[in-house]
């Protein structure tokens, strides 16, 4: 169905029937060609059935034909209107781009045809008639190779009938086939950048309807990766993919992420149709039908496409299969037809990415005898190169003409003679042309035309502005009207006619404007003088022909060819005098003229009329001179004659002129100039060598890369005339003086680097910084042309040559390459010890065989097969394993040294066994150091231990580190890898990446062995050892010569050296003594030997071994080891120390001597014997605290103690020790762990030694529970805890005391609940809030048992359905509760909490002011006034508990839970007091608040408002707990630190009695007393005149001005009184908040914001504040918002903010803040204060890579006078709350380009005294004091300096600085004499 019916229809054809008949017969693809075999059978078959032959050929030719005509490559003819099409950008010029399409062809886009809103850019610059700052030009924004998605907009006929193709890119026609409806995500678009954003790029993707967005975090790797850094602009063009798509297409959120775009796949789900159908879509496909013309495939489900011949895979060739699953690329769609092309080649697979292949290179290339492919009769013939590669001829390109065309001359396997004429890049192959024009044509194009050359060409047409001349296939040629004849023609139309064919000579070519010149000056183009074309030609003597460009006063300029141009001064116009010269001569005037002098680097000739001798003989003398001239700035080869110390002696090729290349001009890399001088010998050839100077019989060479390549690109100024401040030279260090650096340039000139601008680092020595012959990059800062000379800087900051990672990497790669070429000199070499090193690369494994091991522990092997091959593994590289001589071991080469013929091998574990994993370029990876030579360094992968190299160095001047700064063997790096495949170097590249991500080698491994411990006492090692004759079991006598700790050293007879070891002293050891104490030095000792330890290697050897004699005898002067044979030798023979320790059982108690605390891996080292060591982990050294924290005061070095072996250590070198006990860690145990991790909510994970993990439920911290139960834990505290369980991986603790010290008997407050059983009813418990659920409140009462309370159950107050429970009942809060009842079959536990069940006070507090149950139906008014019954009782709870509040003494407010994890005091303001954020440090205000902690007549009442410092906001204060309960934690608000009296009258009698304990019920059983008890006179006068009194006191309180108030009354007269006052208002606030009433609380801030004075600003914002607080407590986000928005209006609006971002944050609002910090940033972008605070704000919150792209963003708004300050203030913000490291960096750039700014120092010294060390605060000192600054600043800064070591060093410490002063004075004092 599908072969007769194909999708799309098929292409009709409107040839003759001979075509079609030859067509038939020849068109057949060798590509997919039937074998003979396959042949035969069909001949045999057609024999066997004549009578189907006919029918059966005639179906098949007509099926062939069919095939044939369906896979017809693409021709111009077949394109139309409107067709959509990939193409390759082939040339991209000012104003069109060249686009190679499909199957050869070729079209142009118009610079109008990119997009809209570059468009509207260039009209823009029109109108204004001048350049565009934004608008930048095609080149920039297109790059050859660039795949584009295309759409024919026209095909125009030229005059000579050709088709003219236009194409356009604007995304509006070439995506409006989709709709707005039609986008999905994942779909992959082509768009162009319309306009930046402040958060993105608009990108014009041409669905109308729908605005796409790229956002910029989404751009930023495209920009770096891709685009070098730099921002997106108009009209960029982007392959982007649709992540989102929202409003029904109306907004598109895009990315361009080369890994998302590149794997983009078209799929079903995005509903792609034949209409909408884009080229450049990668689809999933399926081989339909295989042909000898293509192939037939299959995609989304529903479309099939075609693949011609030229579109395949080449790799996969003919190996295609039908129902073949494959990925295929969209070429194009027909929009008529709908017919699909596609094409299989893996380059258009993935989107975005350009095509690599540009040009051919045989480009111009005439071939004979190429063999023709196969004749597409439409579009042309394919033929095969020699190379194998296909090549394709269009049909015009086939004949002369059409008429002389023939069809049958094109059978495949015909022979042409055909030339390259073109390159296809989007099918990969040459164009032919078989034209004879084209053949036999001088030039193809411009580039083949130099300036001199004789050229014909055919008159095209005659001009104003001169004569058009065809040279050759689309090159033209002007002749300007000066230049068509010897004089000026008047009428050239009568000379020249159209068609003529005439004869130029170039004058000027210019390919990339592709601009031609020509003269057709006849003495010009006959003469057979030499020409001219560069100043280089002009040669003194030398007679050529020129033209006269000008004439005047002063004489002739004479021009020549490709602009170059001489003068003939006034007295060389003639042999006479000639005192007019524009009457003699006239322009363009052809003259002879002879050179006088010619200086090329400053393009300067002098010529002369005056001609003397023959030119002939002048010019054979002169080509002789010429052939031995050398000039400086040329390239030469040079031989290598011989060597010297310096360098190469050579001769200058070809005429051996002699010349000297020194050594350090051999190479751009200090390090390899030495290696090429060692392996170039006589009769190596150099290439590429330049001159630097002639003289002194010899020339100078020189083999930089650097400088040549300057040199090349003409960045070498020959005169000081030529060069400006601010260019950049590359040059090398001349001469190194103390004043700094001279640098020469390849030109001869030279210049002075002073000290002052050498390096961005201090300069002590210049010699440290470079060194003679280095090359450098420099920077003119000063030129003096008159005394020739000029000043340089050679600063990192000042000699940028772009990004340092590209110039990291390019230095790398030179590096390698040149040592590459430098094993290639060696593998040249006969030894054969040479030629193993040049083999050998790094990451190469080998077996080797141990020959060694040396004194500083590292390893010597074997040179196997190859005699003198030295191969060493350092210390390190030994990764502590234990080697013997003859042991075979596998390693890894890390570098080979060259110059030494050594090999750096590494018997690392991941090394060695490196795991094979693919990469990604551009991946960032943590990595190892492993070697460091001097340009790089060598690296291992963490993950798979991989090496890879980089560069030390950024920049050819990045030459000099601090110590600090160095990085070492073992040190972590991050590495971003450049090349993910070793290379011929066996590395990958890599850039390393910031400094600050560097961790330091680890100290020490555990796995390090027992040498990498080793101390070896000076006594022993001193002197060399002697040979003795001592065997093990003799006895010996010696005197005492030093006793150690651990060790007594003794000498023998003959003056050998004994060591006995402190194990080795007594047979019972008393632990806690030290046995070596027992010996005296001098003493006399007989002793047994049992041993001995060879010097280099610190082992005991055998007494076998040959270097025993060499030992330092191991004795003992044990008595059972003194008497006759009992001794007992030394275990010498084990080959590892796993053997020495097997002996030792776990559990076994054995006596150690303590050897050292090791106090990085916190653990006891101790020797059990001489050659067996352990490790006690401090954990397990004691069960108490006070010996954990100082265990160097328990226990003393070469005590002896008692241990049980745990085990051996993971090292497998030591015993692990325990002093408190075998630690198995099972139920019941005690030990002491580390705490790892606290999980809010959920208790600790804790660690014990060898890796055990145990957990700590919040349970069971404590006996007693807490609100902040984990407060006190940290990370890495020690903890005692019991094993409740051992079972599982992680164990089960706990650390209440009653477990781990039940002897001290504690009181349990919270008995432990480990299940149902625990609990009876009835019991009161308490337990943690974990959820509030619909049904109630969950609250954990033990780690597996929970409780619910139901609502009705949990408070006496009722709160509304849709009331927020959590926000008074939050996770984690502590209540007590009353056990209901309990169903044990169910395990369920009901729970009550009102106040009533348990005792205690409700968990929601009366001043919440939630109704009670009974009460719901009554008024507020009748609440107040009414005192019967409940409310009565309620009242007087209300009295007792205020009672009991003034009692306490007002202790303070309890702060919300979430403030009290930080113990800091609030800070408090007196009454009367105004509020002033700034004033008041936060020490004074602690002070009142201690104060205040004392029952106080001033205290005795009152409001309080409580500030915090620097802000007006109000904060709540409340009561602190009584006894132990807590009340629930709420969001802090206003309140009232004592109660009130509501009802106080004049006339009552006892108004505010003394505070009272008694309950409410005694006070009513005394009512009845009193009434029935009759009272005496005497009495009731008592009580009168205490009434009376009482009176008084009153009266004299109401008249007290400090009296506090106490009821509204009262603040309605003290605002009256002082309306003005904002305290007063806010107290007034706070009255109504206690009572929650909070619409009288708003009323009264309403109130105050009237009544305030409009002058008093700060008065009125410190209401506002105290508002918006109440609305972010009490109110809604609504109400918040529209206080807000008046707030803003009637106050400064920047104030307002902050403000409100304040009340925010400590809200934990932060959501809500960060939205108000950016509305700040759009509307306040000049402040600067806004930005330092969002830092600060996203710095708390732990964003630092946020706040650091704020300050970026700081940096791009706010003016350049701002830039330190605000930078400094983010580093000071890093040094608080963020890292450090960055904050120190960060100072650090911004001294080194201010680094006059004293407050920036004064700013960066504080914070390194505050936290960094001595060495770095004294650096940072000596740095400032070497400072050149006014001498008033130098004092503030010695004397800062005087301070510090006043404070913190020594009395030399200070004297030191004095001197530094007084020489600073005696310099400034010398200077000023001078």
């Amino acid at each position: 169905m599908e072969e007769s019916f194909p999708r799309g229809g098929t292409r009709k054809t409107h040839k003759s029937e001979k075509e079609k008949a030859f067509q038939q017969s020849f068109e057949q693809d060798n590509l997919f060609d039937i074998s003979t075999e396959e042949e035969s059978t069909k001949r045999k078959k057609i024999q066997k059935e004549p009578a189907k032959t006919k029918k059966l050929k005639v179906e098949k030719r007509e099926s062939n034909k069919f095939v044939r005509e369906k896979f017809e490559i693409l021709s111009v003819e077949s394109l139309c209107e409107g067709m959509r099409i990939l193409g390759c950008v082939k040339e991209v010029n000012e104003l069109e781009l060249v686009i190679s399409l499909p199957n050869g062809l070729q079209g142009c886009v118009q610079v109008t045809e990119i997009c809209d809103a570059y468009t509207e850019k260039l009209n823009e610059q029109v109108a204004q008639e001048e350049p565009l700052q934004d608008l930048v030009s095609l080149p920039e924004l297109f790059s050859p190779g660039m795949l584009v998605r295309c759409v024919v907009s026209s095909l125009d006929i030229t005059k000579r009938g050709k088709k003219n193709v236009k194409l356009s890119l604007n995304p509006r026609n070439v995506n409006k086939v989709l709709s707005a409806e039609a986008l999905k995500p994942g779909m992959l678009l082509t768009g162009t950048v319309s306009s930046l954003e402040d958060h993105g790029y608009l990108v014009d993707i041409g669905v109308s309807g729908a605005r796409a967005f790229l956002p910029l975090q989404k751009a930023q790797e495209y920009i770096q990766q891709k685009n070098k850094g730099a921002k997106l602009k108009v009209g960029q063009y982007l392959n982007c993919l649709i992540e989102e798509v929202k409003g029904n297409g109306g907004v598109v959120s895009l990315s361009v992420g080369y890994s998302e775009v590149s794997a983009a796949i078209a799929t079903e789900e995005q509903n792609w149709t034949l209409n909408s159908l884009l080229p450049g879509l990668v689809v999933k496909a399926q081989v339909q039908k295989v042909t000898p013309f293509g192939l037939t495939l299959k995609f989304l489900s529903f479309f099939t496409g075609l693949v011609d011949f030229m579109h395949l895979d080449p790799k996969k060739g003919r190996t295609y299969f039908s129902n073949q699953p494959v990925r295929a690329c969209v070429l194009c769609v027909h929009p008529r037809t709908r017919a699909v092309r596609l094409s299989l080649r893996a380059a258009f697979l993935q989107p975005g990415r350009p095509l690599t292949r540009l040009s051919c290179q045989q480009l111009g290339a005439v071939l004979d005898d190429v063999p023709v492919q196969g004749f597409f009769g439409n579009a042309g013939a394919t033929f095969r190169l020699t190379d194998g590669a296909l090549a394709y001829a269009r049909l015009s390109h086939l004949s002369n003409s059409k008429k002389v065309f023939k069809p049958e001359t094109f059978k495949p396997g015909n022979t042409h003679k055909c030339r390259i004429i073109d390159y296809s890049q989007m099918d990969e192959l040459a164009l032919l042309s078989l034209r004879t024009s084209v053949i036999e044509a001088q030039f193809l194009s411009y580039r083949d035309i130099k300036p001199g050359a004789l050229v014909k060409g055919k008159v095209m047409t005659i001009k104003p502005y001169g004569m058009l001349v065809k040279v050759g296939r689309q090159i033209r040629a002007l002749v300007p009207p000066m230049h068509l004849a010897d004089i000026l023609m008047k009428n050239p139309e009568k000379k020249y006619h159209i068609g003529d064919e005439v004869k130029c000579r170039v004058l000027l070519c210019d390919p990339e404007a592709r601009k031609l010149m020509m003269t057709l000056k006849k003495t010009l183009v006959e003469s057979k003088l030499p020409a001219i074309t560069c100043y280089a030609d002009a040669k003194p003597g030398l007679q050529t022909h020129g033209f006269i460009l000008r004439v005047k006063d002063y004489g002739c300029i004479v021009k020549f060819y490709n602009d170059v141009q001489g003068l003939v001064p006034r007295h060389e116009l003639s042999a006479e005098y000639i005192p007019d010269p524009e009457s003699v001569f006239y322009t363009g005037q052809v003259v002879k003229v002879a050179v006088l002098n010619c200086e090329p680097s400053k393009e300067r000739m002098l010529l002369s009329f005056k001609l003397s001798g023959d030119p002939k003989e002048e010019c054979a003398g002169h080509s002789q001179k010429k052939k031995k001239a050398i000039n400086a700035g040329q390239l030469v080869d040079v031989k290598v004659l011989e060597k010297t110390k310096d360098g190469l002696q050579v001769a200058v090729l070809p005429h051996n002129i002699p010349g000297f290349l020194p050594t350090s001009h051999l190479s751009d890399h200090v390090t390899n100039g030495p290696l090429l001088h060692c392996w170039l010998q006589a009769g190596d050839t150099i290439h590429r060598v330049l001159c630097l100077s002639e003289g002194e019989g010899r020339v100078l060479l020189c083999r930089k890369p650097a400088l040549v390549s300057a040199v090349e690109g003409g960045q070498d100024p020959k005169s000081f005339s030529e060069i400006h401040p601010g260019m950049l030279l590359i040059g090398f260090v001349k001469n190194i003086k103390d004043y700094g650096v001279f640098v020469q340039f390849p030109s001869g000139l030279s210049g002075l680097a002073p000290k002052a601008i050498m390096s961005d680092k201090f300069v002590t020595s210049t010699s440290d910084h470079f060194v003679e012959g280095q090359t450098v990059v420099a920077k003119v800062t000063n030129v003096d042309e008159e005394k020739q000379r000029m000043l340089l800087s050679l600063r990192l900051s000042d000699c940028s040559l772009g990004d340092l990672a590209t110039t990291s990497r390019l230095l790398l790669s030179q590096c390698l390459e040149e040592r590459q070429g430098v094993r290639s000199l060696m593998s040249n070499r006969d030894s054969v010890l040479i030629q193993t090193l040049a083999e050998m690369t790094p990451g190469m494994v080998l077996d080797l065989e141990v020959q060694e091991m040396l004194g500083d522990g590292s390893v010597l092997f074997s040179e196997g097969p190859v005699p003198g091959l030295v191969l060493r593994a350092s210390k390190y590289h030994r990764a502590g394993q234990e080697v013997e001589p003859g042991q075979k071991k596998k390693v890894v080469v890390l570098n080979v040294d060259m110059l030494k013929l050594e090999v750096h091998v590494s018997l690392c574990h991941d090394l060695v066994n490196r795991k094979a994993k693919k990469l990604k370029k551009g991946s960032e990876h943590q990595a190892i150091v492993q070697y460091l030579e001097e340009p790089f360094a060598l690296a291992s992968l963490v993950e798979t231990g991989q090496l890879a190299a980089f560069s030390l160095t950024s920049h050819l001047n990045d030459t000099f580190r601090f110590d600090s700064e160095k990085l070492q063997v073992g040190q972590g790096v991050s590495l971003t890898l450049q090349t993910t495949e070793p290379g011929v170097t066996g590395l990958l590249l890599a850039v390393e990446g910031p400094a600050a991500k560097r961790t330091m080698r680890q100290t020490r491994k555990d796995s390090e062995t027992v040498d990498e411990d080793e101390e070896v006492d000076p006594a022993l090692v001193l002197g060399t050892v002697r040979k003795h004759t001592l065997s093990t079991g003799d006895v010996v006598t010696g005197t005492v010569k030093s006793i150690k700790p651990t060790h007594v050293v003794v000498t023998l007879e003959d003056g050998i050296i004994g060591c006995i070891h402190a194990s080795h002293i007594l047979d019972d050891v008393p632990v806690g003594t030290s046995p070596t104490a027992k010996l005296k030095v001098g003493k006399k000792v007989t002793a047994r030997v049992i041993g001995g330890r060879d010097m280099k290697t610190f082992k005991f050897l055998p007494i076998s071994h040959p270097r025993f004699i060499r030992t330092i005898p191991e004795l003992s002067v044990r008595p059972s080891e003194l008497e006759k044979d009992g001794h007992t030798a030394l275990n010498t023979h084990s080959v590892s120390p796993l053997e020495k320790i097997k002996q030792y059982q776990a559990g076994q108690t054995v006596t150690c001597f303590l050897k050292k605390y090791n106090v990085v891996k916190k653990w006891l080292e101790v020797d059990i014997a001489p050659d067996i060591r352990g490790r006690i982990p401090l954990l397990l050294t004691s069960l108490s605290f006070k010996v954990l924290k100082h265990p160097d005061k328990k226990f003393r070095i070469g005590q002896a103690l008692k241990a049980t072996v745990v085990g051996p250590d993971s090292s497998k070198a030591f015993l692990c020790l325990s002093l408190i006990g075998p630690h198995k860690l099972e139920k019941g145990e005690v030990a002491m762990g580390r705490v790892v991790k606290v999980l809010p909510k959920e208790g600790l994970t804790v660690s014990f030694p060898f890796g055990k993990i145990g957990r700590v439920s919040i349970f069971h911290v404590s006996d007693s529970y807490s609100e902040t139960p984990l407060e006190n834990f940290t990370p890495q505290k020690i903890v005692r805890c019991y094993v409740l369980s051992a079972t599982g991986p992680v164990l089960t603790l706990s650390l209440r005391s009653s477990r781990t010290n039940p002897e001290t008997k504690s009181k349990i407050t919270d008995p432990e609940i480990n299940s149902i059983q625990d609990i009876e009813e009835g019991q009161l418990l308490r337990g943690y809030v974990k959820s509030v659920q619909p049904s109630g409140v969950l609250l954990g009462l033990g780690p597996s048992v929970t409780g619910l309370a139901r609502y009705p159950h949990v408070s006496q107050y009722s709160l509304s359905k849709d009331a927020p429970y959590d926000r008074y009942l939050p996770e984690g809060k502590l209540l007590t509760a009353k056990v209901l009842s309990l169903n044990r079959r169910e395990n369920l536990v009901e729970l009550s909490i009102p106040a009533d069940d348990i005792g205690k006070p409700d968990v929601f507090s009366a001043s919440l002011g939630l109704p009670l149950p009974k009460q719901e139906g009554r008024e507020t008014e009748a609440e107040e006034r009414d005192h019967k019954g409940e409310e009565e009782k309620e009242e007087r709870k209300n009295q007792k508990q205020k009672e009991k509040r003034i009692g306490k003494g007002r202790e303070g407010a309890q702060l919300p839970s979430k403030e009290k994890k930080e113990p800091r005091k609030p800070q408090a303001k007196k009454l009367g007091k105004r509020p002033c954020p700034e004033s008041g440090s936060e020490q004074e205000s602690g002070n009142k608040r201690q104060r205040r902690a004392a029952p106080s007549e001033e205290d005795d009442s009152g409001v309080e408002v409580y500030y915090r410092e620097g802000e007006e906001e109000v904060e709540e204060t409340g009561v602190r707990p009584q006894e132990k309960q807590t009340r629930p934690a709420e969001a802090p608000r206003l309140r009232l630190s004592s109660g009130f009296a509501w009802d106080v009258e004049l006339d009552s009698l006892t108004p505010a009695l003394p505070p009272r304990e008694e309950s409410s019920d005694s006070e009513e059983d005394e009512k009845p007393e009193q009434a029935t008890k009759k009272k005496s006179r005497k009495e009731r006068e008592l009580e009168k005149q205490k009434a009376e009194k009482e009176l008084s006191r009153i009266e004299e309180a109401l008249m007290d001005p400090g009296r506090q108030p106490e009821s509204a009354d009262d603040f309605d007269r003290l605002v009256l009184s002082s309306p003005n006052s904002s305290i007063l208002w806010l107290q007034y606030m706070a009255f109504h908040l206690q009572a929650t009433e909070i619409e009288k609380a708003r009323a009264v801030a309403e109130r105050a914001l009237k009544t305030i004075s409009f002058r008093e600003e700060q008065e009125k914002l410190n209401v506002w504040v105290a508002l918006l607080n109440l609305e972010n407590m009490y109110g809604s986000q609504g109400s918040l918002t529209k206080v807000f928005e008046r707030a803003v209006q009637y106050n400064e609006p920047l104030k307002v903010f902050l403000h409100l971002a304040d009340i925010y944050t400590k809200s934990e609002k932060f959501q809500e803040a960060g939205e108000l910090y950016n509305r700040m940033l759009k509307r306040f972008r000049q402040e600067k204060a806004i930005w330092i605070k969002y830092g600060a704000f996203l710095l708390r919150r732990g964003q630092a890579g946020a706040s650091h792209r704020v300050m970026q963003r700081a940096l791009e708004c706010l003016p350049r006078k701002e830039h330190v300050d605000v930078i400094a203030k983010f580093a000071q913000l890093e040094f608080q709350l963020g890292d450090a490291e960055r904050a120190k960096a960060i100072f650090e750039n911004t001294l080194s380009t201010y680094p006059k700014r004293t407050d920036v120092w004064s700013v960066y010294i504080d914070m390194i005294i505050k936290r960094g060390g001595q060495k770095e605060v004294r650096d940072i000192f000596e740095r400032v004091i070497h400072l050149s600054l006014a001498p008033k600043q130098m004092k503030f800064f010695f004397k800062r300096y005087l301070d510090y070591e006043k404070q913190h060093g020594t009395e030399k410490d200070v004297q030191a600085v004095k001197a530094k002063a007084l020489e600073y004075v005696e310099a400034k004092s010398s200077m000023w004499e001078d």
